[in-house]
């Protein structure tokens, strides 16, 4: 998922993308969501959250709805023309998720939640030039970094 997100960020910060960014961003997150359900649904994955007591059902109940909230301020922002709000939007609400989805997981992806929240908080102060790499840090970066992370946690405990 990290990788769609550093890829997001390198397209809509070229010259002939850069006024169609949201474009590529929300291509990047259905991307990007197709692969992290592929991802979750994995048996390895699957194992992971039975090791911890907690269905993919309940996962996804955490995570949903705070993703739909996001996706309403989105088209509100849109259709007011406040483009400037969508990214830090779109970090606090997908840091809200991840703290309400760890319930059912790990304290590992509230944490990372908490990251995405305080990006969030920071893309909506900052000026329209820092916003896409706002979003490369959160959805490229903190994706990655968490990924290994997780990836590496999630090795120990098989061993």
């Amino acid at each position: 998922m990290g990788s769609v997100g550093l890829l997001a960020t390198v397209l809509s910060s070229t010259q002939g993308l850069h006024e169609h960014w949201l474009g590529v961003w929300l291509a990047a997150a259905v991307l990007g969501g197709g692969i992290g359900f592929a991802l979750m649904t994995r048996p390895e994955s699957l194992r992971g959250l039975a090791l911890s007591g907690t269905p993919l059902r309940k996962f996804a109940l955490c995570l949903f709805p705070v993703l739909f909230g996001g996706a309403v301020m989105t088209a509100l922002h849109g259709a007011s023309g406040n483009l400037h709000a969508i990214p830090g939007t779109w970090l606090l609400f997908y840091g809200c998720a991840l703290i309400s989805a760890s319930v059912a997981a790990t304290r590992t992806i509230a944490v990372m939640g908490g990251a995405f929240v305080a990006l969030g908080l920071l893309a909506l102060v900052l000026p329209d030039s820092l916003q896409i790499p706002m979003l490369g840090l959160g959805f490229g970066g903190l994706h990655v970094l968490f990924g290994l992370l997780i990836g590496r946690t999630g090795r120990d405990r098989q061993i």
